[in-house]
């Protein structure tokens, strides 16, 4: 997405899935700042929170309704952040360099935490935000918030990567059921192209942005391999089953199931395809169930659409990309504005509240009860078609320096995708680039 421009719906979950990519820490938490005011005469205790713009109206009035909650005692203040996230990232980088900024509640991408927390510019929930509390959240998102042994933010709303399916083709070309491994994924997208005269088997975001990380994951992870080791000190890239999920990447494009163009492609080049008919299967986001049912945007109708897992390898599982945000609290702000900023984050994860913004915005719950919701279901019907994506994803290497890092994949990933290197090749020099930043980042 472009600097500047407005963010709608559609646009914020393409956002929310695609996050950040080069963004770099620079520098150290510097002591002081903090924007919330602790009063200590009658008036309420001031706290500014921040996001980006909301066209849904319910951010605004989940806020109303906390503040007439609290009248006299608390008092959120929304500050309109970019929409673009790289440019939200950098103004926060900016206020926090600076002393801490005037922020003291933030809604962050997913793939934050780690950033933040390594340079102390977010505080340590895990005394608030206990091991009870988190039980009730989904595994994927309290991942992400989780960081040298801490937790350092709630869970808001989320996203994962989505397997969308033609459902009416495959009948048409005499499969039952959707695919649960990539190589059968391989074969009934060919043989259900060529029965049924679809131009491609499958499309995917490939292009060298932080999309196209996300995707390439996915690979590698369902075929048992990581992009880092659980602590963080190792880079696992290179590894056979990391490799041999870039080989079943590449061999998409090798095999003619995919189209060359993939490789540039991002969310909206192959949602595209996808809802113009082009194309028998689509990895994308839970937004693009939504496209399928506007006559505008989609000459593909929701009732021929299903959804499925995310294929698996011969070793591995099947796991979707998390996006998402979360709420993070700024450890600058005045400690009695601390308190009353997770008074303001407890009511907003809430299960009232995530279950208005699911009805009315379509936002996805973080808390797993809120999935055996029928109004859910019903209203949002992708939470019900999609919940195995939901629940099996898995987010980006949690590390200070992940940005860095994701740069080198998003280049070696496409490298490989476009046949410029072998799969183990881009590997390799993904390995040895990434390893020397984790160890930089060690040394200091």
């Amino acid at each position: 997405m472009s600097a500047g421009r407005s963010m709608n719906r559609r646009d914020f979950l393409k956002l929310s899935g695609a996050g950040l990519a080069g963004a770099t820490l620079l520098g150290a938490a510097a002591c002081g700042g903090g924007g919330g005011e602790a009063q200590n005469g009658d008036g309420p205790i001031e706290i500014i929170f921040s996001f980006g713009p909301d066209d849904s109206g319910t951010l605004q009035e989940v806020v109303s309704r906390f503040n007439e909650e609290h009248e006299g005692e608390i008092q959120v203040n929304y500050r309109e952040m970019p929409a673009d996230t790289g440019q939200y990232f950098d103004q926060l980088r900016t206020e926090f360099q600076a002393g801490g900024g005037d922020i003291d509640v933030i809604g962050g991408d997913v793939i934050w935490p780690a950033q933040f927390a390594a340079n102390g510019w977010i505080l340590d929930l895990s005394d608030r935000f206990t091991e009870e509390d988190r039980q009730e959240f989904l595994e994927g998102p309290i991942e992400s918030n989780t960081y040298d042994g801490s937790v350092w933010g709630v869970p808001w709303f989320t996203d994962a990567g989505m397997m969308y399916y033609r459902q009416d083709l495959l009948e048409e070309a005499g499969f039952s059921e959707p695919p649960e491994t990539w190589d059968e994924l391989k074969e009934m997208a060919l043989e259900t192209a060529e029965a049924t005269g679809t131009q491609f088997g499958f499309v995917f975001q490939g292009a060298q942005y932080e999309g196209g990380v996300v995707n390439g994951l996915e690979y590698i992870w369902t075929h048992g391999g990581d992009a880092l080791s659980e602590e963080g000190s190792e880079v696992t890239i290179s590894e056979p089953p990391a490799v041999s999920g870039l080989e079943t990447q590449r061999s998409m494009i090798d095999d003619g199931v995919s189209p060359d163009a993939v490789s540039s492609y991002k969310e909206q080049e192959s949602h595209e395809a996808f809802l113009r008919g082009d194309a028998v299967f689509l990895r994308n986001w839970p937004y693009v169930y939504a496209l399928a049912g506007d006559e505008g945007e989609s000459e593909v109708s929701q009732d021929q659409i299903g959804i499925a897992p995310i294929p698996t390898g011969p070793d591995g599982g099947s796991f979707s990309g998390l996006g998402g945000w979360n709420f993070y609290i700024n450890a600058a702000s005045d400690p009695e504005v601390q308190d009353a900023a997770y008074e303001f984050i407890q009511f907003a994860t809430s299960t009232e509240i995530q279950r208005f913004r699911a009805l009315e915005g379509s936002f996805l719950p973080t808390r797993t009860e809120l999935y055996d919701d029928q109004e859910i279901q019903d209203t949002v019907p992708v939470i019900a078609l999609g919940r195995e994506n939901l629940e099996r994803s898995r987010p980006r290497p949690v590390s200070p320096v992940y940005s860095d890092m994701s740069l080198i994949m998003q280049e070696q990933f496409n490298s490989s995708l476009r046949g410029q290197k072998p799969p183990q090749q881009a590997a390799d020099d993904a390995g040895n680039e990434m390893q020397s930043i984790v160890d930089r980042a060690e040394s200091l």
